[in-house]
């Protein structure tokens, strides 16, 4: 799934299953509205590659795909976030398959937008799994935005109690 990317300086989002991507599209699509600027979705399947597919004959078909799920991931989040693709805009769908950050830094060119939604993630995904937006923030040579999902209304960020411990804290 590779459409023709417009011309001309372009908003390019990052957009995955998690509710940060669909926070990044929502701020993405508001900016290329503002900026009349083209809009640019990217979805970049993890999938593992070997480094010659035509070795393995089944690799095609393995690419072939996470091409095809890109595109429904994309969809889907257009879908989930405007109703469908924004017919107001000028759009492009990008899959790959490989390192998100490595691809999106590359599509991403000098007087583009390249935005990305940051979620909360815990220990494990730290530890295993490196971060897609502060691999772009420092690679990419264009402005990058970063939309952190917002906190849930429960959360005790929000609540007043962010700096108190749960032991410190006295009861009458």
């Amino acid at each position: 799934m590779e459409q023709d990317l417009p011309g001309g300086a372009r908003l390019i989002v990052g957009v995955d299953e998690s509710p940060a991507s669909r926070w990044a599209l929502a701020w993405a699509i508001g900016a290329a509205r503002l900026h009349r600027m083209a809009l640019v979705a990217v979805h970049v399947s993890r999938a593992p590659v070997h480094p010659f597919p035509e070795a393995l004959p089944v690799q095609h078909a393995v690419r072939a795909g996470e091409e095809a799920r890109c595109a429904e991931v994309i969809t889907a989040a257009f879908e989930d976030v405007a109703g469908g693709v924004p017919d107001d805009l000028t759009t492009a769908a990008i899959g790959r398959v490989g390192d998100p950050g490595y691809h999106l830094v590359d599509l991403a060119g000098e007087g583009d937008l390249l935005v990305l939604g940051r979620g909360r993630r815990g220990l494990f995904s730290r530890i295993f799994l490196p971060s897609t937006s502060m691999y772009c923030a420092r690679h990419a040579r264009t402005t990058v935005v970063i939309v952190q999902q917002p906190a849930a209304p429960d959360d005790p960020e929000l609540s007043g109690d962010r700096g108190r411990r749960s032991w410190g804290r006295r009861h009458p």
